[in-house]
């Protein structure tokens, strides 16, 4: 039996009996995490209304061996909070839809449990928090978000040389089977034309240029949300249920 300590994202919430939860956790050392927190849907709990999703959080784990994740799911057994960022988030729709697929989205791209991921653990904490402090437009922090994910998961698009033959930019079409941008050389069927507009954005939201993503026009804006959505869909091979809620 041993006890961990680690701090981390609470991605979802699963009910279980009649007053405990299966909280799911992102965390910094131990990767994504499923563990039970017990008592915590009762009306009393202190400890239930810290394990809510958005909430960054240092949780203390108790295990029956000697690693985190093994055959039982380890008890969640003290919990304080570091940022409530989902205070922030909740009461606008557009950051809460935003933000509910940064947590898909992280915990997709975390599919084992018990491995680390600290780039991906340490982009949703940065991603949350802007979203909750509403830095900037909630569906450019998300496209930023996806796009960088896709990055630090080894699925970077090329947004100027060709993904396929180097060839340097600006290149003029674009193919999520491809790897972004390509030349006319390199063009494959299903490649599309965007704007360079559209290109710019993307390549700026990706590289954290937000001087030029902030003055973007709102129809380049829904094109690269669009060429995202697709790249991503792509990598995954499904899309993210909670897409379908977000604002354009």
């Amino acid at each position: 039996m041993s006890l961990f300590r680690d701090d981390g994202v609470v991605l979802r919430t699963q009910k279980l009996g009649e007053a405990d939860r299966i909280i799911t956790i992102l965390t910094r050392g131990h990767g994504r995490v499923r563990a039970v927190a017990r008592g915590v849907r009762r009306t009393k709990s202190k400890f239930g209304a810290r394990l809510e999703p958005f909430s960054h959080v240092d949780v203390q784990f108790f295990a029956r061996g000697s690693e985190l994740v093994g055959r039982g799911l380890p008890l969640c057994t003290q919990s304080e909070t570091i940022a409530p960022y989902g205070g922030g988030i909740v009461s606008d729709y557009a950051r809460y839809t935003a933000g509910t697929a940064m947590l898909e989205t992280a915990e997709r791209f975390t599919d084992h449990e018990g491995e680390p991921a600290v780039q991906q653990y340490l982009l949703l904490v940065g991603g949350l928090r802007t979203l909750a402090r509403a830095e900037h437009a909630p569906n450019l922090i998300l496209d930023a978000f996806l796009l960088r994910s896709l990055a630090v998961n080894g699925y970077a698009p090329s947004f100027d040389d060709c993904a396929k033959c180097g060839m340097p930019g600006p290149n003029r079409f674009f193919s999520v089977a491809a790897g972004g941008v390509i030349c006319g050389d390199c063009r494959v069927p299903g490649s599309v034309v965007p704007s360079a507009e559209a290109v710019e954005l993307l390549s700026a939201l990706l590289t954290g240029d937000w001087e030029t993503a902030d003055a973007s026009e709102a129809r380049h804006v829904r094109e690269g949300s669009g060429l995202v959505s697709a790249y991503l869909h792509w990598h995954l091979e499904r899309g993210l249920r909670s897409l379908r809620y977000v604002e354009k």
